[in-house]
């Protein structure tokens, strides 16, 4: 390298060494042009070269080694994102052979294949119920990290068992598409009422800008039971079988640092459903949101606001499902309520509503006198917060103004605080104290210390 000989960190060895703490070392490092001439994988078995072609190309595009290195990181991290390595390990050499350049490099990935089959098992936490998650997994079927999944679930109020399908497009893993079979038998006694779907469905997954997308479509058979005899007339009325097929439309921006703890950032999630055009029972056009905003204050506190709300129309005249409503309350929404116990209700069997919405306002901050900071400590938060939401059915010849009026009406509101438990990065425990207002006949209330486990809160 004859632009680099009188640098005092370049060593012209197989193997780069380099100190990137001083400053003058790295800025020098930065200006040293080279070409990447080869870039080879090994340890390939049944993973086609081709795919890989698509996650590695960018490194061919480096012009000095600082930028080699960073390009083979992102690199690696792709590869490893495909889900079909269980490692990677990148080496940089000097090209040698006959085309060998003087300031030629050649990039090396060794790779670790992932076993044909592999099993896990482990336990989930859903919105106040967990389970115990036993699942077979053949990764990299035909080469182009495509995956089948086999899943048995049994929790708490849930069981279910499914066979997936997943499959990437080449250079773009997060175009996927995901075809599902499945069996789910749920139990809701807040409305007394029993449920096992039997279904299948093809999910396409896409970015589109800073925007991500998911289209589906969802076909099943439905059987509705009441779970107790004592339940109303009004669930022994909806039980029977009905079959359901609809297309929804996912669109999603989250720029959030963090799904459970985000102290800056924010979250809009719109949802659209519409049943019945490819045929069932259920015929409706439904429509929600979620909304989140963070922002981050004083002494690490952070200040969250969110907002949810949706509305259900049926079509053609027949009555919604109650399987299809939207239900509220409980330590994921509004706190120091019962679990989905707001809104209509027959003989204490809490039925849903076709329109509902939830707003809610936090302060976190860290633990007093901050124990075990930097470590342990950091899992939990305080929590205070403010919690509002209106649950009822409409009746679609009124107009806007009238739902408005009817959604503003009877509003349940609560405030408290409590202590925060992340767990990983994927759900979180709560422990409050709450004092629920605004309280209606019917209504269950929580009035005082109310657990909640879940991966989406309000």
């Amino acid at each position: 390298y004859p632009e680099c000989k009188d640098q005092p960190h370049f060593k012209p060895t197989q193997t780069f060494q380099c100190d990137f703490t001083p400053a003058r070392q790295l800025s020098s490092l930065s200006t040293c042009t080279v070409v990447v001439q080869h870039v080879n994988i090994q340890g390939l078995g049944r993973t086609k070269e081709d795919l890989l072609g698509y996650e590695i190309s960018e490194v061919f595009h480096a012009k000095n080694l600082i930028d080699v290195m960073k390009r083979a990181h992102i690199a690696r991290l792709r590869l490893l994102r495909l889900g079909v390595f269980k490692e990677v390990e990148v080496l940089i050499d000097t090209s040698e052979g006959k085309d060998a350049l003087p300031n030629g490099l050649d990039v090396t990935f060794e790779v670790t294949e992932i076993k044909r089959l592999t099993g896990s098992y482990n336990t989930m936490v859903g919105n106040n119920e967990g389970s115990m998650v036993l699942g077979l997994k053949l990764p990299n079927v035909f080469g182009r990290a495509e995956k089948l999944t086999f899943q048995f679930s049994y929790g708490t109020k849930e069981t279910s068992y499914g066979l997936s399908f997943f499959k990437p497009q080449p250079g773009y893993f997060e175009r996927n598409l995901t075809l599902n079979l499945y069996k789910v038998t749920g139990q809701f006694p807040w409305s007394s009422l029993k449920e096992t779907d039997r279904g299948l469905s093809a999910e396409l997954n896409f970015p589109l800008g800073a925007t991500s997308h998911t289209l589906k479509w969802e076909g099943v058979w439905r059987e509705l039971g009441c779970l107790a005899r004592s339940a109303s007339f009004a669930v022994r009325e909806e039980s029977g079988h009905s079959l359901k097929s609809a297309l929804s439309h996912t669109m999603s921006i989250d720029s959030r640092n963090s799904a459970i703890f985000p102290n800056r950032g924010a979250l809009l999630r719109i949802n659209q459903e519409l049943a019945g055009y490819t045929g069932g029972d259920a015929s409706f056009l439904k429509e929600d949101f979620e909304l989140q905003l963070n922002r981050q204050l004083f002494w690490d506190s952070v200040l969250s606001a969110s907002l949810w709300g949706g509305m259900l129309h049926p079509i053609g005249g027949k009555p919604s499902c109650i399987a299809d409503r939207f239900y509220l309350g409980g330590p994921t929404s509004v706190r120091g309520f019962g679990m989905y116990s707001i809104g209509p209700q027959s003989e204490g069997d809490y039925l849903g509503g076709e329109a509902y919405w939830a707003g809610g306002l936090h302060l976190y901050t860290p633990l007093p006198f901050r124990p075990g900071k930097g470590g342990f400590g950091d899992l939990f938060r305080t929590h205070f917060f403010l919690n509002a939401g209106n649950l009822c059915n409409l009746n679609y010849g009124e107009g806007p103004q009238a739902h408005l009026q009817r959604l503003a009406e009877c509003i349940r509101w609560s405030y408290g605080a409590g202590i925060v438990l992340r767990l990983g990065n994927i759900a979180r425990l709560e422990l409050n104290y709450c004092v629920p207002m605004g309280v209606q006949s019917g209504d269950r209330i929580c009035d005082g210390v109310q657990f909640g486990a879940g991966i989406r809160f309000l």
